[in-house]
Formats: structure tokens, sequence, C-alpha cells
């Protein structure tokens, strides 16, 4: 092969490198946004039609979802979008409350009247959102709200591990709200009972019992749809 042969070859894998990162950001996003539901078949010509690639960077895209769990292959069918695992979800929402509760309780001295304000806006947002419900706005804006929370957390290793939970709850798709869109309302009320507790400057154990709570009724509500 020639030099010039070999260039063009490196060009040329480095573009279907970059094709495939970009069909396997757009697939998840659809995944995650609930676009691509469960049981949902990815028909990758039509993926790639979409998209304006070739099959190949979304084949590889696909396979590498596969390997995440986010996509399977069935028999007779191809791939498709994986369901949620329950149990992977109440393992992954019981470690959450545990360490993002531990999380806001030391971060909760630290919290200025800045940060409440900003925590309180985003709530207002989220019980805007009530009225007509987009579940998966409510989802980030819920992320944002207990991010303005946790964020000064002065333990780093707590905080990794926080962030792993909720990196953990978004490759489950896991837009809750979609499911238990009654425990909206609740959530809302009682972020603003979390808010009041760090605004008394109450004790560490009585806000990471609230925050806790707070997590475990999120939890509790969507079990109580699956039995």
């Amino acid at each position: 092969m020639t030099e010039t042969a070999v260039g063009t070859t490196a060009v040329e894998s480095a573009a279907t490198q970059s094709k495939s990162q970009q069909a396997y950001a757009a697939v998840k996003a659809r995944i995650v946004e609930g676009t691509y539901t469960p049981g949902y078949r990815l028909v990758l010509a039509k993926i790639a039609e979409d998209l304006g690639f070739s099959v190949v960077p979304v084949r590889e895209a696909i396979r590498r979802l596969e390997a995440e769990g986010l996509v399977k292959f069935e028999r007779n069918v191809g791939a498709t979008v994986s369901g949620i695992d329950p149990t992977e979800y109440l393992y992954t929402m019981q470690t959450l409350s545990i360490v993002e509760g531990a999380a806001t309780a030391l971060s909760a001295p630290l919290i200025d009247s800045v940060a409440i304000a900003r925590a309180r806006a985003v709530n207002e947002e989220m019980r805007e959102c009530l009225e007509h419900f987009d579940p998966v706005r409510f989802t980030a804006l819920n992320q944002d709200f207990h991010s303005i929370l946790f964020e000064h957390c002065p333990n780093p290793h707590i905080l990794d591990l926080v962030h792993r939970g909720w990196n953990r709850l978004a490759s489950l798709r896991s837009s809750t709200f979609r499911f238990v869109p009654g425990r909206a309302q609740e959530s809302v009320r009682e972020h603003e009972a979390l808010l009041q507790l760090i605004e008394g400057a109450a004790d560490a154990d009585t806000i990471e019992k609230a925050a806790r709570r707070h997590r475990s009724a999120t939890l509790d509500a969507y079990l109580a749809t699956t039995n």
C-alpha cells in the first residue's frame, strides 16, 4: 500500500469513528428522552438515512449501546430498545438516597441565600411544568434543583458517588415521573420543605433524613406501579 493510500485509509477510519460517535450520541439521546421507548425496533437503515450516514457507523453505535445495556438484540426482530430493569433501578435509587442525603446535609451549611434563591426559582419552574406536564423536562429540572443543594458538599468522594448515581439513572432512562405523574406535585412541595430546613439551619441529621425520605418516596411510588 502506498503512503498516500495509507493516509487516505487513516482519514476514512477517523471519519467513520466520528460518525459512529455522532450516531451513538443521537440514538442514546432519543432513548434517554423517551423518543425511542422500551421495545422500539431500531432499524439501522432508517436511522442511517435520518442522520445522513452509511449503515456502518450506525451499526457500531448500536453495538456500543448494546454493551451499555440500552439496546438488546432479539431473534427474528433485530435491535430493540431495552426495557428498564426494575431491580437495577431499585438498587440505584436506594444507593442515591443514601449518598445524596449525606451530600445534601454536608453541603447545607455552605449554601448561601443566592443558592437558595436559585433552587427556589428552579422549583417554581417545576411547579409551572405541572400545568402541562412534561416528564422529561420535569426530570431535568429536578436534577438541576438537587444539584444546587449537593454541589457544595466538601467531601469529593461522596460527591463522586452522587454523580455516578445520577449518571446511572440517566442510562436507565429514568424519567420516573412519566410513570408516576402524581408524585411530581408532592416532589415540588417536599423541595420547598427541604429549602426551609436549610434556611432554618436545621441540624445535619434532620436534613439528611428529609433528603433521603424525599428520594425514597419517589422510589416507593414507582415500585407501587410495578406490583
